[in-house]
């Protein structure tokens, strides 16, 4: 007897697998509506008297303080062998708080905001995952999960797209943004509703007790990598800001960012492909130079033309890493811990924002705007250097 699994890997839409479809849609509509807001936040942080300090800082609580939840709803729906439920509150949550930003008038309550919507995202990222895992056919990873980063980063395309196009009409009327951005967020409860099918678990596959030694010594290696780079990697509010300071027009921020999600839409599944036939190591290893270039020219350039260059060449960057590394992370664990080993990697992520970002925002406010993008170029390099001593460790241990 087929298990729903199964049953929902032989079901093709577009050459996917139903569920991993589905999620990629949930992602996108959620992601339009995510970045409608993250695209003009800075900019409206800075209308209502916020630093640049606590711009990242608002960033790197909101992450950090609900990332532990990542960790627990990854090992909680291996514990229960279901998904969808988790996804449904953490999506719900995300709908219901983003319209509230139209009543804000102070940057606390943005962080009150931030946290509530970043717990929903906390409850949701490691189920999600680990239902697209469960739902992938044998060595199409990278490109199951390439569609999922495709997906979300259409929505960071129409997203700020939109944003651009209100602000235009309505320079100033944040507001109104806001309350649009509700929209997509509702219809992404909708397909996960009717769309989506739980990929359920036998009872014995089940992970009841979380040990350590469960997870073999790469994956902890791979772990380690990631610290390190993230440490690195402050929010791309930063970024957000430094193009206006260069001389950007608040009405054309949102469009720097909506030309890095393009570029990542249009790379993501066949980097993913190439990352399959290829190695996953060789990917991020590019990736993370990728980045350090990037990085390296925001510090360098003053050039509103580089700047916009540098913004396309970050959408690469993201298409050779973010998917990619939770491809490897389930090619590497076994089934029945692909929520925990996932909710642990994204309850890494997110826990390193807060010292990363604040590391930035200090960086950047009482150093030079230069700095924190040269300390970021540093960190990428290291895990460069750190993932090829890794393939090469473990390559000889195959």
């Amino acid at each position: 007897m087929k298990k729903p699994a199964d049953e929902e890997k032989g079901k093709k839409l577009f050459g996917f697998s139903r569920n991993i479809f589905f999620t990629g849609l949930t992602s996108f509509l959620t992601d339009t509506s995510v970045k409608m807001v993250y695209s003009v936040m800075p900019m409206f942080l800075l209308s209502i008297g916020a630093s640049k300090t606590s711009i990242a800082l608002i960033e790197g609580i909101a992450e950090s303080t609900a990332s532990f939840i990542k960790a627990v709803s990854g090992f909680w729906s291996d514990r229960i062998g279901k998904n969808k439920p988790f996804m449904l509150v953490g999506y719900g949550l995300s709908a219901l708080i983003i319209p509230l930003y139209a009543l804000v008038i102070s940057p606390f309550q943005v962080l009150v905001l931030r946290f509530i919507e970043r717990f929903g995202k906390g409850i949701r990222t490691a189920p999600r995952d680990s239902l697209i895992a469960g739902s992938i056919e044998k060595g199409d990873s990278g490109r199951s999960f390439g569609l999922q980063k495709a997906m979300d980063n259409s929505g960071a395309i129409v997203g700020p797209l939109i944003a651009f196009l209100m602000l235009s009409a309505l320079p100033g009327n944040y507001s109104l943004i806001f309350l649009a951005a509700g929209i997509p967020a509702l219809l992404a409860i909708a397909v996960i509703v009717f769309g989506i099918k739980e990929a359920g678990k036998q009872k014995h596959e089940l992970f009841r007790k979380f040990h350590f030694r469960d997870f073999p010594g790469k994956y902890w290696f791979f772990l380690a990598i990631v610290f390190i780079f993230t440490l690195g990697n402050s929010t791309d509010a930063l970024l957000l800001v430094k193009a206006n300071e260069i001389g950007l027009n608040v009405a054309f921020i949102p469009l720097v960012f909506l030309l890095t999600n393009f570029v990542s839409v249009i790379a993501s599944i066949p980097v993913g492909s190439l990352a399959d036939k290829k190695g996953k190591e060789k990917v991020l290893i590019v990736g993370f130079l990728i980045y350090a270039l990037v990085y390296f020219g925001f510090g360098f350039t003053d050039k509103k033309a580089s700047i916009v260059a540098l913004f396309a060449l970050y959408g690469l960057y993201s298409a050779a890493t973010d998917g990619i590394q939770k491809a490897f992370i389930s090619d590497i664990i076994d089934k029945n811990k692909k929520g925990t080993g996932l909710g642990i990697y994204n309850a890494l992520l997110g826990l390193t924002l807060l010292p990363a970002s604040f590391i930035g925002g200090i960086l950047y406010d009482r150093v030079n705007s230069s700095v924190p993008f040269y300390f970021g170029a540093i960190t990428a390099s290291v895990s460069a250097i750190l993932m090829l001593l890794f393939l090469l460790r473990f390559r000889k241990a195959r």
